[in-house]
């Protein structure tokens, strides 16, 4: 089986930085596109950025110029990096990767279990 597994979360004061990494580990055979949502409690799961196997990236206008997502798809992980992080910024960040697995010739969407931002005032 094919796990996400995240790290970099935590509690940061508004104005701070983060960096997000996420690694996908299993039976892969090839990776397509990545990228990272966010959730807080009442809204709906929310995009935030994407990037495809040959580094195209996509940001939500929220984070525009603040955000930036990269990969190495040696180590099968994708980061997010996050600056002048504003308290809306403040939730639940899921990774979610398009993977192949080498047993089953189909592109299924794998999540993470998802890390907590936190920023305050």
């Amino acid at each position: 089986q094919v796990q996400l597994v995240e790290s970099g979360g935590g509690l940061v004061q508004a104005g701070g930085s983060l960096r997000l990494s996420c690694a996908a580990s299993g039976s892969i055979f090839s990776i397509n596109a990545m990228g990272w949502y966010r959730q807080v409690p009442g809204k709906q799961r929310e995009s935030v950025a994407s990037i495809t196997s040959g580094g195209s990236t996509n940001y939500a206008d929220s984070v525009k110029g603040r955000f930036t997502l990269s990969r190495d798809n040696a180590k099968n992980t994708v980061y997010l990096q996050m600056n002048d992080l504003k308290p809306e910024d403040t939730a639940i960040y899921y990774c979610k990767a398009d993977i192949k697995t080498r047993l089953l010739s189909a592109w299924i969407n794998y999540w993470g279990q998802g890390t907590q931002v936190t920023v305050s005032a």
